[in-house]
């Protein structure tokens, strides 16, 4: 089963997991499109590179390290082999902050709708 990865755009086409990539280095973007290939190839991605977030509804993170430093994009599933790809960041402490697990649900929610009446 081959996975396909999109990248979110809001209503009005700005694209903020395209924001997020670009503001990154070379070693960091090319470490992420790593891990995003072996998202889409994979039968059963590790967890270290892939996994749902407890307490969201239905939004996973793919699981990016390069060096000390840690990196979170997260996603939701369409269709069961679509991975929508809404933003990232760079995590700073333990938990993922609950203002972007937020942010993530609140493009979910947006793209199925835009997706619904389309």
């Amino acid at each position: 089963m081959k996975r396909k990865v999109l990248f979110y755009k809001t209503k009005d086409g700005k694209c903020p997991i395209r924001d997020f990539l670009d503001a990154l280095t070379g070693k960091v973007a090319q470490k992420i499109i790593w891990v995003l290939n072996l998202i889409e190839d994979l039968e059963a991605i590790p967890s270290i590179y892939f996994k749902k977030l407890p307490g969201s509804k239905d939004i996973w993170e793919c699981r990016i390290q390069l060096g000390s430093n840690m990196y979170r994009i997260f996603c939701f599933f369409e269709k069961g082999a679509v991975i929508v790809l809404t933003h990232g960041i760079i995590k700073k402490g333990q938990k993922i902050p609950r203002r972007e697990i937020d942010k993530a649900e609140k493009y979910r929610r947006d793209y199925l709708r835009r997706r619904k009446n389309e």
